[in-house]
């Protein structure tokens, strides 16, 4: 990792998700150096930072696989490449250069010269939904968390699930398996999770493996010193109940915006950045954008999706980089991974 320096490199890459990831390897498979910018500390975007215990089932030829796995297998991939990482950054200036390149610009002062940028942003800046709890700030990151991301952590402890969409039934269900007790709160009695899933909540109140708190919402938390003692609910008619709880997981999505990629003056299509979809191209020469951060008609937010752009984008910035000399296809299983 080098932060605070200049660089001059091929394709410098925003974004260290899966996608991102995939862009590195492809990149190298045309003979492009990357440098790849992230504003998390580890690689792997929301796979490493809010799920990496969640098994993924629509990645080919991984019938399951655990998202840090995933993240663990797209960097070993990509290391014969050695791409520079410049993790905990974040890129606060994108500016044209003479001759076609691009000066890349970030919070730690590293200054990065390339012909090619490729955004693989994923949904840009995000973070939880918090509820309105008064004091809720006091129990964050002890008794209080938005994302699961050690399963073990919940192990015989009294945990509330507060949600009613699939992040909030599908950990209920995990956690059910090792945690001493389960409380699931919700405004009302129908989930907005995968029905199977749903029946196999419902299953499982009915067994009092787990208890379905509804139609109840979130009122206010009793403890002390960051460590919660319980949860107090409310129905809309103002009747309330007292849970016991050592653990509260408020599953209300994400809020996610561009951040700075929303000023870099690229073309923009409900709040995602428009590409041309055989190219990977935005609306700028020379930057091209990838995954979840854009938008086409058709478009498919699947990581799988994501690979194949990343492919697209790769093939792209070479054509920039090295117009000279024409690419001529070839198959990996014929041309092997080339020598970084």
């Amino acid at each position: 990792m080098a932060n605070g320096h200049s660089h001059q490199t091929d394709v410098v890459i925003v974004g260290a998700g899966p996608v991102g990831l995939f862009a590195v390897f492809e990149c190298g498979m045309v003979r492009l150096n990357c440098h790849v910018i992230d504003v998390l500390d580890d690689a792997g975007g929301q796979c490493t930072a809010l799920y990496p215990e969640k098994p993924i089932y629509d990645i080919p030829g991984f019938p399951r696989i655990e998202a840090a796995e995933l993240v663990v297998r797209l960097k070993a991939q990509a290391a014969p490449f050695r791409p520079v990482y410049h993790l905990g950054e974040q890129v606060q200036a994108l500016e044209p250069l003479s001759g076609g390149f691009w000066r890349v610009t970030t919070s730690k002062g590293t200054v990065l010269q390339a012909r090619a940028v490729i955004v693989a942003a994923g949904v840009g800046a995000f973070g939880p939904n918090r509820p309105p709890l008064a004091g809720i700030e006091a129990y964050e990151g002890t008794s209080v968390f938005y994302y699961v991301t050690r399963r073990e952590n919940y192990r015989g402890k009294r945990v509330v699930i507060a949600g009613g969409g699939d992040s909030a039934v599908d950990w209920a269900l995990s956690l059910a398996e090792i945690a001493s007790r389960v409380s699931v709160i919700h405004r009302r009695d129908k989930f907005r999770a995968a029905p199977e899933s749903e029946a196999k909540l419902k299953a499982l109140a009915k067994s009092g493996k787990i208890d379905l708190v509804v139609p109840y919402q979130l009122h206010g938390l009793e403890g002390s010193d960051g460590q919660l003692k319980a949860v107090t609910v409310a129905t809309l008619d103002g009747a309330t109940r007292r849970i016991e709880a050592d653990v509260l997981l408020p599953f209300f999505g994400l809020s996610m915006s561009l951040g700075p990629i929303a000023d870099w003056g690229l073309a923009l299509a409900r709040n995602q950045i428009a590409v041309e979809p055989s190219t990977a191209a935005t609306s700028k020469p020379g930057i091209f954008a990838i995954g979840d951060v854009v938008t086409y008609p058709g478009k498919l937010k699947l990581i799988l999706t994501g690979f194949a752009e990343a492919a697209i984008a790769a093939r792209s910035a070479y054509a920039l980089v090295h117009p000279e000399t024409p690419l001529h296809f070839e198959y990996s299983t014929t041309a092997g991974v080339p020598d970084a």
